[in-house]
């Protein structure tokens, strides 16, 4: 005798919301991505924001926005890419994240303003995701932020 088995609503978003950031990293690391990929990739982004906000806490959320940057900045969405990073900046800071998430949500702005053509900026968002990484515990944690500030066109 076969046995459904059923999901919460909230278990299903939870599901949504982690196989589709999972499904964003596969686009965001294709190194060939067609116009149509990236249109999806920025989709994906969104989808997987939408269901953290329905069953995730704030690390979630700054995370997902760190993510729909992210593929902004990738697909030259700047103003996009901005907004979805101050989104991260001002949850990391009004519900006190750790500095990886600090760090993080300033790697973001200064991805977003590089792309955007702001050098200035962007390099003074790199200056403030250092200084966040210096409150980073986990070695690699830390060594994640730093590698991936380094490929920021300042």
């Amino acid at each position: 005798m076969d046995e459904e088995v059923t999901m919460t609503r909230r278990a299903w978003h939870r599901k949504q919301a982690v196989d589709l950031f999972n499904g964003t990293w596969d686009l965001i690391e294709k190194a060939d991505r067609t116009r149509e990929e990236t249109t999806l990739m920025v989709h994906i982004a969104h989808a997987s924001r939408y269901h953290w906000n329905i069953v995730g806490e704030p690390v979630n959320f700054g995370r997902g926005e760190w993510q729909v940057s992210r593929v902004c900045a990738l697909a030259g969405l700047t103003d996009a890419a901005i907004f979805h990073g101050e989104n991260y900046l001002r949850i990391a800071q009004d519900s006190k994240l750790k500095p990886f998430d600090l760090g993080f949500a300033h790697e973001a702005l200064a991805r977003a303003y590089s792309v955007a053509g702001d050098k200035d900026t962007a390099r003074a968002h790199v200056e403030q995701a250092l200084e966040a990484a210096k409150g980073i515990e986990e070695a690699d944690e830390k060594k994640l932020l730093t590698d991936d500030l380094t490929t920021i066109a300042i």
